[in-house]
């Protein structure tokens, strides 16, 4: 398994898959590579997965009680990986995420300036949205590394798995990881209120309870960083209030409405030489934004930010139509990914 995943990392592969019945694979930008010619038997992948769990030092049995199991482990002078392991027809698989040890440069990374000046933020809530594998967790990371390096604070994160390991530098940092250092989500954030957090990282808004705790928390003047697998700023904004029963989405929608500093989704693409590049959303909450929020008019959302008008936001058509006419993304493709292909489309 070692030496798959070392193998996996020279090729500058984002995600390992072993799956019985196929040779081992690596995935290298939208592209499969094979890691060994010998097809997967499923004591194979049995085997390769106890490997994992050995290096995590963590418990078989977790599995069978469970059916999957999230985890991450470190090679030395190789790199991190997040795997999850889970049952399919009977047998054992395994996915991980290849993650480097260093913290991910913005600029390197695409991330635009609007994205991390919300590092400035001191309280309320940030999102960061999209599908899975669109890099929310490395813009989070970014966010909290700037915070990390410019300001005196304590920053707890908690994370199902953790990903980046953080250092202390300006701030103070907490690191738990859902279950091995907290039962769940809900708990860790209730408890993180009163181990005096000036930020707290929530790795994901998973369950009408962890929902309503991180709206608590950015109420009561701490700056909450979270996820969520939607795609849209109206989209988010739907998906929290809908996850509350009738009868206490208008009190939700006030409080979304104070407590929502701004989200951001994004999404790889593909470019014309192969790659994926990510584009992104940016959605500030100002008066306008809050009182839309408030009176559950959203679906008026998408105009304010593709209008254009309003330098702290940002468009993902404006921003596929720019790569366009940068050259480095296709017209189709960028129809493909835009929330309004038709007005797109005449834009460009």
């Amino acid at each position: 398994m070692i030496d798959m995943l070392k193998k996996a990392v020279s090729l500058g592969g984002s995600d390992v898959f072993i799956i019985p019945g196929s040779t081992p694979m690596v995935k290298v930008h939208d592209n499969f590579e094979i890691l060994s010619d010998q097809r997967l038997l499923p004591g194979d992948t049995e085997r390769l997965a106890r490997e994992m769990y050995e290096l995590a030092h963590r418990d078989y049995s977790l599995l069978d009680a469970q059916g999957d199991d999230d985890f991450s482990f470190a090679i030395l002078n190789v790199s991190r990986f997040r795997c999850n392991v889970y049952r399919q027809r009977g047998t054992v698989a395994a996915i991980c995420r290849i993650v480097n040890f260093e913290l991910p440069d913005p600029q390197s990374m695409h991330i635009p300036q609007l994205v991390m000046d919300l590092a400035r933020q001191r309280s309320g809530m940030i999102l960061v949205t999209g599908p899975a594998g669109s890099g929310k967790s490395t813009t989070l990371a970014c966010l909290v590394d700037r915070i990390n390096e410019t300001r005196n604070a304590h920053i707890v994160t908690i994370e199902d798995p953790i990903e980046y390991l953080h250092r202390h530098k300006k701030s103070l940092v907490s690191q738990r990881e859902v279950p091995n250092d907290a039962a769940t989500f809900s708990r860790a954030l209730r408890a993180a209120l009163r181990q005096a957090p000036d930020v707290v990282l929530l790795g994901e808004m998973r369950d009408l309870d962890t929902i309503r705790t991180a709206i608590t928390a950015a109420e009561t003047g701490h700056l909450l960083l979270s996820t969520l697998h939607t795609i849209g700023a109206a989209k988010t904004v739907d998906r929290i209030i809908d996850t509350f029963p009738a009868e206490q989405q208008a009190q939700i929608r006030v409080q979304l409405s104070m407590v929502l500093k701004a989200v951001v989704s994004q999404r790889l693409v593909p470019t014309v030489t192969g790659e994926r590049v990510p584009v992104f959303e940016v959605m500030t909450v100002n008066t306008a934004i809050q009182n839309m929020i408030r009176d559950g008019r959203t679906h008026q959302i998408d105009n304010v930010i593709f209008g254009g008008t309003d330098r702290t936001m940002l468009s993902m058509d404006a921003e596929l139509q720019r790569l366009v006419r940068e050259g480095r993304v296709s017209r189709d493709v960028a129809l493909l990914h835009a929330a309004n292909p038709e007005t797109l489309a005449k834009r460009i």
